[in-house]
């Protein structure tokens, strides 16, 4: 991890609202921090909520004072930039592929120091489990509680993950993957938080509902970057 990284989720660790003052790293080496949208083969629209992360850099960058850009960079796994993005995000409603160059890209990332947040936007399910279990088949999904600190701060959700929209009308449920107790996957499934983190127009969800789940959002992001920190 880059130095000027470093001094930033120690800022970060310390007070949220410090952090705008610092010298900002992220995925281009210099300037603020993004997300790297994650592309992959099979037919799944990983494009999918083309205004979601937008509008979730800017609810972080508002909320917690983490300089973030403007946009998401999309990035395949076997970019040389992977390793510059402390966080990736992937979505879709399809197949989810991967090459083994890709797998082992992936897998080295995360055991690496590396951060994936998997939302499922209906009908990603059945082929990202496949996958993640290629890419890590001595692991398992693990179910996160209500209790786990990604539900505690910045903002409470005492009954863990929101549902946002209805899909199958299962209950929302979070799963993870562990690397020396460290969270380097997490999975939202039922619960498609980014449909929420899209314009107002788009689904025409409550304000409620958006504000449930661009909070949520806020969580991951700021739990990612600062597990290892809050650890150290």
């Amino acid at each position: 991890m880059r130095a000027g990284r470093r001094i930033v989720l120690a800022m970060i660790a310390l007070g949220l609202g410090q952090v705008a003052a610092a010298e900002p790293a992220g995925a281009q080496g210099s300037g603020p921090v993004t997300i790297g949208r994650l592309q992959y083969e099979g037919g799944g629209d990983w494009y999918a909520n083309p205004s979601s992360l937008p509008n979730l850099l800017a609810a972080v960058r508002e909320r917690t004072g983490i300089p973030t850009a403007d946009r998401e960079i999309p990035v395949r796994p076997t970019d040389p930039r992977l390793r510059d993005f402390p966080f990736l995000y992937m979505t879709g409603h399809g197949n989810v592929r991967f090459s083994p160059d890709e797998r082992l890209a992936l897998r080295n990332y995360l055991l690496g120091g590396g951060f994936l947040h998997a939302d499922d936007n209906y009908g990603l399910d059945e082929s990202f489990r496949q996958e993640i279990a290629r890419i890590f088949p001595e692991k398992e999904l693990v179910e996160l509680p209500p209790g786990h600190p990604v539900f505690g701060a910045p903002y409470p959700f005492p009954e863990g993950l929101p549902k946002i929209h209805e899909h199958d009308g299962a209950p929302p449920q979070a799963f993870g993957i562990f690397h020396q107790e460290r969270l380097v996957v997490i999975y939202t499934y039922e619960s498609d938080l980014g449909d929420g983190w899209e314009d107002a127009d788009v689904h025409e969800d409550a304000a409620e509902v958006r504000e449930d789940a661009l909070r949520m959002g806020v969580n991951i992001f700021v739990f990612a970057l600062t597990q290892g920190v809050r650890a150290s």
